[in-house]
């Protein structure tokens, strides 16, 4: 039996430091971490940033907003409006523990019972992705916080390298 448990704790270890971390690049296919981006008509797209295991969902959200910068300058805009936004997924991939009690009554008889359970995310796919539908235009920017300057968005968010 214990020969059989030291190959299968290696092959998780290996499986959990096997995942791709979050950077700005195109997505591979789907479910791999990158963006992609849908045009839905001219000056308006839906841009999808799917982050690694253990992205936050600000940092998710900053590099879709890049994205949708970056398809807005290519395309000749000054400016996109976010006109909407969906967040799926979980930001942490930490272990989880999670505690339960109950009890019963029966006459002369009671019982107590206590649960305990932990999970852990062991790669396999993002953990957190983020949508946005962007509307770009050209000229003065639109008031509002969900309006961004593209040329502004992009030099604040540039990945340093």
């Amino acid at each position: 039996m214990k020969r059989l448990i030291v190959p299968a704790l290696a092959a998780l270890a290996l499986a959990a430091c096997a995942t791709q971390p979050t950077v700005y690049q195109p997505a591979a296919g789907p479910g791999a971490v990158g963006y992609a981006e849908y045009r839905i008509e001219p000056g308006r797209y839906r841009v999808t940033f799917q982050g690694g295991p253990g992205a936050s969902p600000q940092y998710v959200s900053d590099l879709a907003l890049l994205r949708a910068a970056d398809l807005a300058l290519a395309d000749g805009y000054d400016w996109f409006q976010v006109t909407d936004r969906f967040m799926q997924g979980r930001g942490d991939s930490g272990p989880r523990l999670g505690v339960g009690v109950g009890g019963a009554d029966f006459g002369r008889h009671s019982s107590v019972g206590l649960g305990l359970g932990t999970s852990f995310n062991l790669g396999g796919g993002p953990s957190v992705a983020a949508t946005l539908e962007v509307l770009m235009g050209r000229g003065p920017r639109p008031p509002g916080l969900n309006s961004y300057d593209a040329r502004g968005l992009r030099q604040n968010l540039a990945p340093r390298g």
